[in-house]
């Protein structure tokens, strides 16, 4: 591995002028590296970062990779970290032209990294310099623990997904506000809420009553505002006394409980673990971003290469050798989902309809598919619009927001399933659907979803740990339960009991209703707590869920 040479340096750097003259935006400092295909495979595992700590399920996807590219040979052209200074491999026999087009590729993929609201907690953070402290410090615990490191590192890796990502974004992203009183925050957030539980209309009346008060009496407003709410609830004051002698305690994920109340954990001997749980779940926040922009980062990277590429007079004479690597890459499949062209044609579909001003309540309106197809305002503010959406959106709400009925219609989109053919008893393949919420649907069904656990304190008991999964429709992965509670009753040092929902079993099975052609029985969910206790895993019935 080695640093591109000043040829190519001059390359990159002419696309950088270019790209920002197009908008992009991002620092000016990057690193560039040469790697073989092989020394791809060795830090995929890795995530691209060389200075990751090291654990052994890494080298068993290295030696995975390997075997695969024996037998299919590809070539990844290039891969781009989120660090400071950004830092992207690209492969050794990549030509000019073709380093122009990912040049431009990778430059949109930094300009995402560093203006994308979801990856805000990693703007000021040197990822490469932080792994390889952290890589140092899980060497010198691993000469000194031996393998139980790397069982520390399974078990905490196990629930990794349960990082609380959105609670770390929200302590960063609030925005400063005028400071309020605390009965103000008390009597919106709390009482009006979770005491009185009133409906939303009344709690809209009560903000709009609080700002009539204050528009009218100006300091003295909140002071009035109170007077009238406590003839209305007598019980507030009491209550708002009441709630400031209660202690607060700040919300933590499952991975930041065992580290801040697992008796084992807290025994002197055993604290090290809590500092390979910390390396682990602050590697996971790093990359929840990531996992959650996929389509729209890979369409925002696949829609300015091609711009951009298409604009550059320095390669000329080979737009059919762009054209070849262009359409392998961001191809449309019938069946299944490629991120790259899902989320490029959205983005371009978006900016079209922005310039003809589309996105609008009176475009929304119309009914009519002929009007609505010669619909133009005229208002040319596609691209100024399309980096609003880079720097606001996530996969899921990109998706909700834009996969509509035009844009599945208009590149013929569908949904897919299967049926046997009792005839020839094979499975076949049919289009099921060809209606946008159905295919929106399947795309945010294939979207990361980690489930919600939370830790419920008055369930447990003898100092057993019982964890609540808020179900939402999705069941837990059967397989992975016994091994994960076995490693979190490990790191609690008692029983762990988690309480989640399963499919009660029909009367018949899948294939019987297919081949009688009947109806789908419909799902029954049902409540279900598995406790593992002395590394053995029992689970009974809590309740049948409606």
């Amino acid at each position: 591995m080695e640093l591109i040479n000043q040829h190519t340096k001059k390359i990159m750097e002419g696309c950088k002028e270019r790209a920002r003259e197009a908008g992009l935006r991002f620092q000016d400092e990057t690193l560039e590296y040469i790697v073989t295909n092989r020394d791809m495979l060795e830090l995929s595992p890795k995530v691209m970062i060389p200075t990751l700590y090291d654990y052994w399920v890494n080298d068993v996807e290295v030696l995975k990779g390997k075997g695969k590219y024996e037998l299919y040979p590809h070539n990844p052209y290039e891969t781009v970290i989120n660090t400071h200074p950004p830092i992207s491999f690209y492969n050794d026999n990549n030509p000019d032209w073709l380093n122009v087009m990912i040049f431009y590729h990778v430059l949109a993929h930094i300009d995402f990294f560093q203006n994308n609201l979801f990856f805000r907690h990693t703007w000021d953070y040197d990822l490469t310099g932080q792994a390889l402290a952290d890589k140092r410090l899980i060497a010198r615990l691993r000469s000194e623990k031996g393998r139980w490191v790397d069982y520390v590192i399974e078990f905490g890796r196990s629930v990794d997904n349960l990082v609380g990502y959105y609670d770390e974004l929200s302590r960063l992203n609030r925005a400063t506000i005028p400071s309020l009183s605390k009965r103000l925050d008390y009597y919106f957030d709390v009482f009006l809420q979770s005491v009185k539980k009133v409906k939303i209309h009344e709690y809209v009346h009560e903000i709009e009553r609080y700002n009539d008060c204050k528009n009218r009496y100006g300091e003295m407003g909140e002071k009035s505002f109170f007077a009238d709410a406590q003839k209305k609830y007598p019980e507030l004051e009491t209550v708002y006394i009441k709630s400031l002698r209660t202690k607060v305690t700040p919300k933590l994920d499952l991975m930041q409980h065992l580290m801040e109340y697992s008796p084992f954990l807290n025994k002197d001997e055993n604290k090290w673990m809590k500092t390979v749980l910390e390396v682990v779940r602050k590697t996971s926040i790093y990359f929840q971003p990531q996992i959650r922009t996929k389509i729209m980062n890979e369409g925002w990277a696949s829609y300015w290469h091609e711009k951009l590429f298409l604009q550059d007079d320095r390669i000329k004479g080979h737009e059919v050798d762009f054209a070849r690597v262009h359409a392998g890459v961001t191809s449309l499949p019938r069946v299944g989902l490629n991120p790259y062209a899902l989320g490029m044609r959205l983005f371009s579909t978006i900016e079209e309809m922005a310039d003809k001003g589309k996105i609008s309540i009176k475009f929304q309106m119309l009914k009519d598919s002929h009007a609505r197809e010669k619909f133009d305002a005229g208002t040319a503010a596609g691209l100024d619009y399309i980096f609003r959406v880079r720097e606001n959106f996530c996969d899921f709400t990109f998706i909700d927001t834009f996969v509509d009925q035009d844009f599945v219609t208009g590149h013929k989109l569908f949904v897919v399933d299967k049926r046997l053919n009792q005839g020839k008893m094979v499975w076949e393949y049919y289009v099921k659907s060809r209606k946008a919420k159905d295919y929106r649907k399947m795309l945010i069904d294939t979207l990361y979803h980690p489930p919600r656990i939370e830790i419920d304190p008055a369930k447990g008991e003898d100092d057993s740990l019982y964890l609540v999964h808020r179900f939402e429709e999705k069941p837990l992965v059967k397989e992975f339960i016994a091994n994960t509670m076995m490693g979190i009753e490990y790191l609690w040092g008692g029983t762990v009991q988690l309480e989640t929902s399963e499919i009660e079993p029909p009367a018949q099975d899948m294939e019987t209703y297919s081949a009688a052609g009947a109806k789908e029985p419909q799902v029954v969910w049902q409540r279900v707590l598995y406790t593992m206790k002395n590394r053995k895993l029992s689970k009974t019935f809590v309740q049948a869920d409606s």
